[in-house]
């Protein structure tokens, strides 16, 4: 039988993304071991195909979930291969070369192209090189809002005005009304870092979440500008209800989803941050209960150099009842916040 696992690339193995608590956590928990950003199951096999070497499952998977029109699947999907590629540019260049046409490759490439140019201090001067690439992956399917995403995104790293970001919006929304991706990259938008404040942030998010279905990933959009909030310093004061509010909404949002699932960890761990800051004790066991060993880099990367270990505390904290001084500890946001791109940032990206 073939070793699936020693397939893998270095940074998804086990040895780097898998740990023990140092003693067991308690019943409560769902095992002592977590991992840190998963891939769900019809990602793993993708990935372990590209380590090696391969292509064909990645576009299969972006093909099927596109024609399914699985937009936050596809989303995710983009970002996790992107990475991929990011660490094996020579997979993802052969890939390129036999499919340049392939809209898959395409949208990858658009991602990883903005994801290589947001470190560095010249962001916006590079992502105006990015452009193009974005424009032909808009163009490769008219009804994917991904490109859009992608070019939300863009539009906020390269400093674009109000009004050429209302028309990427516009044409996201037309696409998918209730896309997660595209409103989160909106929210960033509206931050009080780049170009809004935190009162924006809560309106647009509250009334996004309003029109929403209920089972839809915008009803945690409130929960990630609160998040944003208590990550920034608090900056100017929104009533603490509003935060409550926000938290109750994801809560409702993660229970209709199944227990210790990859696809809704990152929703949850963001959740956790939230009802952990909030003091909502209780609340707050009942989310590690349903991410199960399911941690994600963000945002217990904004707390330490290393996530895991810091889910791992964290989760030890709350399922022993620790004192208040120590999770109050555990919570503290450094001075100068990392973003989700890894990493400490000169511009916090929420």
């Amino acid at each position: 039988m073939v070793d699936t696992m020693a397939l893998l690339p270095a940074f998804l193995r086990p040895t780097r993304m898998t740990r023990r608590a140092s003693r067991p956590v308690g019943p409560q928990s769902a095992g002592d071991e977590a991992v840190l950003d998963a891939p769900d199951e019809r990602l793993s096999p993708v990935l372990v195909a590209a380590g090696r070497g391969e292509y064909g499952a990645a576009s299969a998977l972006l093909a099927t979930t596109r024609a399914a029109a699985e937009w936050e699947a596809h989303d995710r999907y983009t970002r996790r291969l992107a990475a991929f590629a990011r660490s094996r540019c020579e997979w993802f260049e052969a890939w390129r070369a036999a499919a340049s046409d392939d809209p898959g490759v395409t949208l990858v490439a658009a991602q990883l192209a903005v994801d290589r140019a947001w470190p560095s201090p010249a962001r916006a001067e590079l992502l105006r090189e990015v452009s193009p690439l974005i424009t032909a992956a808009a163009k490769a399917d008219g009804r994917d809002p991904v490109p859009w995403r992608i070019a939300l995104d863009h539009a906020r790293g390269s400093r674009a005005g109000h009004r050429y970001f209302e028309e990427l919006w516009e044409a996201a929304v037309r696409r998918a009304p209730h896309h997660y991706g595209c409103h989160v990259a909106a929210l960033r938008y509206l931050s009080a870092f780049w170009h809004g404040s935190h009162r924006e942030c809560f309106d647009f998010a509250d009334l996004a979440a309003q029109d929403a279905p209920a089972d839809s990933l915008v009803q945690a959009l409130p929960a990630r500008a609160a998040l944003a909030y208590l990550t920034d310093g608090c900056g100017p004061d929104v009533p603490r209800e509003r935060l409550h509010a926000a938290a109750d909404r994801a809560i409702a949002l993660s229970g209709r989803f199944p227990a210790a699932t990859p696809s809704c960890a990152e929703i949850r761990n963001k959740l956790l941050y939230v009802l952990a800051r909030l003091e909502r004790w209780e609340d707050a066991r009942s989310q590690l209960r349903l991410i199960g060993p399911y941690a994600t880099s963000f945002p217990w990367d904004r707390l330490s150099d290393d996530p895991l270990g810091h889910f791992l505390r964290l989760r030890e904290a709350l399922l022993t009842a620790a004192g208040t001084t120590t999770l109050t500890a555990l919570l503290a946001a450094p001075a100068r916040p990392r973003n989700e791109h890894r990493g400490r940032a000169a511009a916090p990206d929420h």
